[in-house]
């Protein structure tokens, strides 16, 4: 299990990638897609829907959740809630498909903003 989501740095992103490469795992499983809140600030103030491909009719939380498969790519990720309408969100957010491209140019943006050590 891996951290995921578009709220995940670089380096994360990348060291994930590597474990996965080289350990191969049968499954590879995100978590914290939300960084811990559907409700905080960061989610008022960009749209996530742009990570997904026809996705005018989908929310800012199922367009963040649904990133989150491609950012690290991952097979399932893990959310905690007891908010049954919050899941059938997340639930219907898998409908929509991951804008690849999309994800390539964010990913290329965070690799060029990159500190160095």
């Amino acid at each position: 299990m891996v951290r995921s989501g578009l709220l995940v740095g670089v380096d994360v992103l990348e060291a994930a990638e590597a474990i996965v490469t080289r350990w191969r795992p049968s499954e590879v499983w995100g978590m914290s897609p939300f960084g811990g809140s559907t409700t905080a600030a960061v989610w008022g103030k960009f749209d996530p829907r742009i990570f997904l491909r026809d996705a005018l009719s989908a929310t800012r939380v199922q367009a963040a959740f649904r990133s989150a498969y491609g950012l690290p790519r991952v097979d399932a990720v893990a959310v905690g809630t007891d908010n049954v309408d919050h899941l059938q969100e997340l639930i219907d957010a898998l409908a929509y498909e991951v804008d690849d491209q999309v994800v390539q140019e964010y990913r290329q943006l965070l690799q060029a903003r990159r500190q160095p050590v």
